[in-house]
């Protein structure tokens, strides 16, 4: 409205109006009370969203008009926040993205436990741990996935002061989270199995814990769990994966060539077969040698 003001109009109404604009397409006849005041009287009545908010907009619009800037009100975004805000309702109400996201709310809210859950829960909260457990199994003997059940496992284990318990549960806690494409919370059931004295995962579901940290741009830490899964799980194809990871991050990512060539050099030395990723592992290594070659080195003198 204003392109060669010097004065910059800033407002945090204009996002208000917005959510009054939305309001007012959303909730047309939902009734909205107001509080006046005339010298020492005062009072409240109710109208609903349809008779108030256009008049409020009608308001801003006069005002805007008449008054421009020179109130120092920024009457121009709260119209353009209101309008703007009418026509993002209208989009998500004729997209179908309401009702998708309506029917996900639904899908929480109306969540109810499972009676052998709130049985086990009822009976940890007395004390009664054993039976608790035993209760807990029994409902993962029918339902072998229940996140719920191994969230408990581990809360029970610990009380019992059983580690071993506690870092199963958190395992297959973590396994259940990353199926459930959560994997936050499965980063916090590894922390949660590191600080218990747990040394080593299945290593699948390592090596998808090591990516999730790639994703996190968390490459130093990302590294440092391929090298752990890859001396943890020698025998398995996850260890080669690893290494490689490690010295793509390393030659790519990171600026350590040296560690990329170790990393490269012990994927190409592993038993296992990795005919597949050969081509791989020796483009690698050269790539990290030529890198290496690149280097400056420092020479100190007397």
């Amino acid at each position: 409205m204003y392109p060669h003001s010097f004065v910059p109009l800033l407002g945090a109404s204009g996002a208000v109006a917005a959510l009054m604009g939305a309001f007012l397409v959303r909730f047309p006849k939902l009734k909205i009370e107001m509080f006046w005041a005339a010298f020492y009287i005062r009072g409240r009545f109710k109208a609903p969203a349809w008779c108030l908010l256009p008049l409020w907009g009608l308001m801003e619009l006069f005002y805007g008009s008449i008054f421009g800037q020179a109130s120092g009100v920024a009457h121009w975004a709260h119209v353009g926040g209101f309008l703007f805000g009418m026509l993002a309702a209208l989009g998500l109400r004729y997209s179908g993205l309401e009702q998708k996201a309506s029917s996900k709310i639904e899908e929480k809210v109306s969540w109810t436990a499972d009676p052998g859950i709130v049985q086990a829960t009822e009976l940890m909260d007395q004390g009664k741990l054993d039976e608790a457990a035993a209760k807990l199994r029994e409902h993962l003997a029918t339902k072998p996935d229940s996140l719920d059940a191994y969230q408990i496992l581990q809360k029970l284990s610990w009380r019992k002061g059983d580690m071993a318990g506690h870092q199963a549960a958190s395992v297959k806690a973590c396994q259940l989270h990353l199926k459930a494409h959560d994997k936050q919370a499965a980063w916090a059931d590894y922390e949660e199995f590191c600080n218990t004295g747990g040394e080593k995962l299945p290593a699948s579901t390592w090596l998808e814990l090591c990516r999730f940290l790639e994703e996190q741009e968390n490459l130093d830490r990302a590294v440092s769990e391929y090298e752990k899964l890859a001396a943890a799980c020698a025998s398995d194809k996850e260890s080669v994966l690893a290494l490689i990871a490690a010295g793509r991050l390393c030659l790519k990512r990171l600026n350590r060539p040296a560690d990329a060539l170790r990393f490269y050099q012990a994927a190409a030395a592993s038993a296992v077969p990795h005919l597949d990723w050969e081509t791989n592992i020796q483009t690698g290594i050269r790539n990290a040698t030529a890198a290496l070659e690149k280097t400056p080195v420092a020479v100190h003198g007397n």
